[in-house]
């Protein structure tokens, strides 16, 4: 699908695994679904702005940013705000069927032992840990995500279910940096509940 102008950088997010990049203000960021049906885990963090033990110190806030959107689910139009309550991000287009949750927190060990794994299992949390390393950037707080085409109906009652995603290969949604940011992606490697559909599979990053 045509996503405007080519992507200046392309960064290829292995199944199950999470990579960041470096993101200038001004600049489009594109997370895309490869294959389809799977759940992307989006973190973003300021680029440079580090508490005294050198852990990044201001990320992307969904609780600060819904209060200002009005929306559980975010939609094209939406800025995003951190948790000192600047603005980041705008979400500037979408062309999966527009199904983001704001509500789950990144899979970590423990979830999985509640769910009766046994043994090491890859999660978001940790491919966020592992992806912000390798740029230098130590991470001990583990932000709630937006987590990309993740279906997570919120009925009436106030009760929420989980359906398998439904994005298609090459769907999209694409932000612009509204300040210099690193941008984090795990394709979640959760397989014990069905959030996403047809295997773990790989997600792409694209800038520029």
């Amino acid at each position: 699908m045509d996503h405007g102008a080519p992507a200046v950088r392309k960064v290829v997010v292995p199944a199950g695994e999470g990579r960041a990049v470096r993101v200038a203000s001004g600049e489009r960021f594109r997370i895309i679904d490869v294959v389809g049906g799977q759940v992307g885990d989006l973190f973003v963090f300021v680029d440079g702005v580090v508490d005294g033990a050198g852990d990044s110190a201001e990320w992307m806030s969904a609780e600060h940013t819904r209060p200002s959107t009005r929306h559980v689910v975010p939609r094209p139009g939406d800025v995003v705000l951190s948790n000192r309550r600047r603005e980041m991000a705008r979400f500037e287009a979408d062309d999966s069927p527009g199904w983001h949750d704001t509500l789950y927190a990144a899979c970590d060990p423990a979830r999985y032992a509640l769910l009766g794994v046994a043994g090491a299992h890859r999660s978001c949390a940790t491919n966020l840990v592992e992806a912000m390393a390798l740029l230098g950037q130590p991470v001990s707080v583990i932000p709630q995500p937006f987590n990309l085409f993740m279906q997570v109906p919120v009925e009436p009652d106030g009760s929420i279910s989980v359906v398998p995603a439904t994005s298609r290969a090459g769907d999209a949604v694409i932000f612009v940096a509204l300040m210099d940011i690193i941008v984090a992606v795990s394709s979640c490697p959760m397989d014990v509940v069905p959030i996403s559909a047809g295997g773990i599979t790989a997600l792409a990053i694209g800038v520029g």
